[in-house]
Protein backbone atom coordinates (compact mmCIF):
# COMPACT_ATOMS: atom_id res chain seq x y z
CA UNK A 1 0.00 0.00 0.00
CA UNK A 2 2.87 2.10 0.86
CA UNK A 3 4.52 1.28 -2.52
CA UNK A 4 1.33 2.79 -4.38
CA UNK A 5 1.30 6.01 -2.53
CA UNK A 6 4.20 6.88 -3.14
CA UNK A 7 4.14 6.20 -7.03
CA UNK A 8 0.85 8.29 -6.71
CA UNK A 9 3.07 11.20 -5.02
CA UNK A 10 5.66 10.96 -7.81
CA UNK A 11 3.26 10.80 -11.02
CA UNK A 12 1.49 14.26 -9.25
CA UNK A 13 5.37 15.79 -8.95
CA UNK A 14 5.97 14.72 -12.44
CA UNK A 15 2.97 16.06 -13.90
CA UNK A 16 2.48 19.21 -12.24
CA UNK A 17 6.61 19.58 -13.36
CA UNK A 18 5.80 19.48 -16.48
CA UNK A 19 2.25 22.20 -16.05
CA UNK A 20 5.03 24.37 -15.04
CA UNK A 21 7.13 24.33 -17.29
CA UNK A 22 4.41 24.08 -20.24
CA UNK A 23 3.36 27.63 -18.71
CA UNK A 24 6.62 29.21 -18.49
CA UNK A 25 7.02 28.05 -22.14
CA UNK A 26 3.53 29.81 -22.99
CA UNK A 27 4.97 32.83 -21.11
CA UNK A 28 8.71 33.25 -22.75
CA UNK A 29 6.93 32.59 -26.62
CA UNK A 30 4.14 35.28 -25.78
CA UNK A 31 6.93 37.76 -24.53
CA UNK A 32 8.62 37.04 -27.98
CA UNK A 33 5.93 37.37 -29.56
CA UNK A 34 5.14 41.17 -28.31
CA UNK A 35 8.67 42.11 -28.83
CA UNK A 36 8.59 40.75 -32.17
CA UNK A 37 5.55 43.10 -32.87
CA UNK A 38 7.29 45.84 -31.37
CA UNK A 39 10.85 46.20 -32.51
CA UNK A 40 10.26 44.17 -35.98
CA UNK A 41 9.82 46.21 -39.27
CA UNK A 42 7.60 44.94 -42.42
CA UNK A 43 9.31 48.02 -44.58
CA UNK A 44 10.71 50.89 -44.89
CA UNK A 45 10.87 53.60 -47.22
CA UNK A 46 9.65 57.26 -48.14
CA UNK A 47 6.41 59.06 -48.79
CA UNK A 48 6.49 62.49 -50.87
CA UNK A 49 3.40 64.73 -51.11
CA UNK A 50 1.51 67.71 -49.49
CA UNK A 51 0.52 67.34 -45.71
CA UNK A 52 -3.36 67.79 -45.78
CA UNK A 53 -3.77 67.26 -41.93
CA UNK A 54 -2.01 66.01 -38.36
CA UNK A 55 -4.00 65.57 -35.34
CA UNK A 56 -3.35 64.10 -31.83
CA UNK A 57 -6.07 61.92 -30.92
CA UNK A 58 -6.71 59.19 -28.66
CA UNK A 59 -8.57 58.42 -25.37
CA UNK A 60 -6.18 56.77 -23.38
CA UNK A 61 -2.95 56.95 -25.40
CA UNK A 62 -2.69 60.09 -27.53
CA UNK A 63 -1.21 59.46 -30.95
CA UNK A 64 -0.48 61.61 -34.06
CA UNK A 65 -2.26 61.26 -37.41
CA UNK A 66 -1.46 62.26 -40.58
CA UNK A 67 -2.97 62.07 -44.06
CA UNK A 68 -0.68 62.68 -47.16
CA UNK A 69 -1.90 63.55 -50.17
CA UNK A 70 0.54 62.36 -52.91
CA UNK A 71 -1.07 64.20 -55.46
CA UNK A 72 -0.53 61.47 -58.43
CA UNK A 73 -2.99 60.96 -61.12
CA UNK A 74 -3.51 57.37 -61.87
CA UNK A 75 -5.90 55.84 -64.51
CA UNK A 76 -9.35 54.63 -62.73
CA UNK A 77 -9.09 51.44 -64.70
CA UNK A 78 -12.32 49.12 -64.41
CA UNK A 79 -13.80 50.60 -61.44
CA UNK A 80 -14.59 53.96 -63.15
CA UNK A 81 -13.65 55.56 -59.58
CA UNK A 82 -10.17 57.58 -59.03
CA UNK A 83 -7.76 56.08 -56.51
CA UNK A 84 -7.44 57.62 -53.42
CA UNK A 85 -4.02 59.57 -53.26
CA UNK A 86 -4.22 59.84 -49.62
CA UNK A 87 -1.66 58.16 -48.00
CA UNK A 88 -2.53 57.78 -43.86
CA UNK A 89 -0.04 57.54 -41.15
CA UNK A 90 1.04 57.37 -37.72
CA UNK A 91 3.97 59.42 -35.58
CA UNK A 92 5.22 58.52 -32.71
CA UNK A 93 7.36 61.15 -32.20
CA UNK A 94 6.13 64.42 -30.81
CA UNK A 95 9.21 66.55 -32.57
CA UNK A 96 8.72 65.18 -35.96
CA UNK A 97 4.92 65.63 -35.78
CA UNK A 98 5.94 69.39 -34.70
CA UNK A 99 7.49 69.49 -38.14
CA UNK A 100 5.06 68.24 -40.18
CA UNK A 101 2.39 70.54 -38.76
CA UNK A 102 4.57 73.38 -39.77
CA UNK A 103 5.05 71.95 -43.33
CA UNK A 104 1.15 71.06 -43.23
CA UNK A 105 0.28 74.73 -42.16
CA UNK A 106 2.84 76.35 -45.18
CA UNK A 107 1.82 74.12 -47.64
CA UNK A 108 5.32 72.75 -48.43
CA UNK A 109 6.02 69.45 -50.29
CA UNK A 110 7.29 67.24 -48.21
CA UNK A 111 9.56 63.75 -47.68
CA UNK A 112 8.47 61.69 -45.22
CA UNK A 113 10.76 58.74 -44.15
CA UNK A 114 8.53 55.79 -42.21
CA UNK A 115 8.71 52.40 -41.30
CA UNK A 116 6.09 49.92 -41.72
CA UNK A 117 5.23 47.81 -38.63
CA UNK A 118 3.54 43.79 -39.32
CA UNK A 119 0.48 45.17 -37.16
CA UNK A 120 -0.65 48.69 -35.56
CA UNK A 121 -0.10 48.67 -32.17
CA UNK A 122 -2.64 50.75 -30.31
CA UNK A 123 -0.11 53.21 -28.54
CA UNK A 124 1.93 53.88 -31.59
CA UNK A 125 -1.04 55.09 -33.64
CA UNK A 126 -3.87 53.87 -35.41
CA UNK A 127 -1.94 52.66 -38.84
CA UNK A 128 0.83 50.41 -39.32
CA UNK A 129 3.11 53.28 -41.36
CA UNK A 130 5.21 55.27 -38.25
CA UNK A 131 6.93 58.08 -39.74
CA UNK A 132 10.17 58.56 -38.29
CA UNK A 133 11.58 61.40 -39.86
CA UNK A 134 10.46 64.32 -42.21
CA UNK A 135 12.88 66.44 -44.87
CA UNK A 136 11.49 69.81 -47.05
CA UNK A 137 11.52 69.31 -51.01
CA UNK A 138 12.78 71.93 -52.40
CA UNK A 139 10.59 73.23 -55.31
Amino acid sequence: MEDIKEKVKSAGRTTWKWIFRTFILAILIFIGYICFMVFATFSEGTRTGYVTKISKKGYVFKTYEGELNTGFFTNPGLSGKAPDNVWYFSVPDGNVADQIQKASETGQKVTLHYEQKYTKLFFWGETEYLVQKIDQVAQ
